[in-house]
């Protein structure tokens, strides 16, 4: 598809809490409300045994199905202005249990730019301490995993095959893209 010509006007076609559908001349697409992303997080685990990266479990309604995925949560959407990396304190403690010693901001990407227009913020957290037992809030239920490095392929081929749902950042890590980064 081409580009809209200049001053094409963006319409509203419907809007909830979270989401909001437009449409620029013949593209429609999906956006975040109120200008809320995303804060993902590649965490490493390292000890005496070796590198180990959490994952985490969640069903998610649009699959139908419980879905492996990097921790991750919404940035700003409880406060305006909220920097990603707040959020991802927050979220990895919340969701995994973990706090992290390190923090870097690896920078901001898009999930599927062709249909949604959200982006997330990539953060990498090491020096992980556990603090709690994770699992989310508010009955998000997350079931948290600690994978050795060596065997991520392998757990996430037995995840698939339960049938599980995996998330595209997921295969990032497959093509060690991901782990390039620390």
């Amino acid at each position: 598809m081409t580009r809209p010509a200049a001053g094409t006007p963006v319409e509203t076609r419907w809007e909830g809490r979270f989401i909001t559908v437009k449409q620029q001349g013949n593209w429609e697409y999906v956006s975040r409300s109120r200008g809320i992303h995303a804060a993902v997080i590649l965490a490493i685990d390292e000890d005496a045994d070796g590198r180990h990266i959490l994952l985490v479990e969640q069903y998610r309604v649009p699959l139908g199905k419980y879905c492996l995925e990097l921790p991750a949560g919404l940035v700003g959407d409880d406060s305006t202005g909220e920097a990603p990396e707040i959020a991802a304190v927050r979220e990895l403690e919340e969701e995994t249990g973990y706090r992290a010693a390190e923090w870097l901001t690896v920078g901001e990407f898009y999930s599927s730019p062709g249909m949604v227009s959200e982006s997330f913020t990539l953060l990498r957290a090491t020096g992980l301490t556990k603090v709690g037992e994770g699992g989310g809030v508010d009955g998000e239920d997350i079931a948290v995993h600690r994978v050795p490095l060596p065997e991520i392929a392998a757990f996430i081929a037995a995840k698939r095959a339960e049938g599980c749902g995996i998330d595209v950042r997921v295969a990032m890590l497959l093509a060690g893209g991901l782990l390039a980064l620390s």
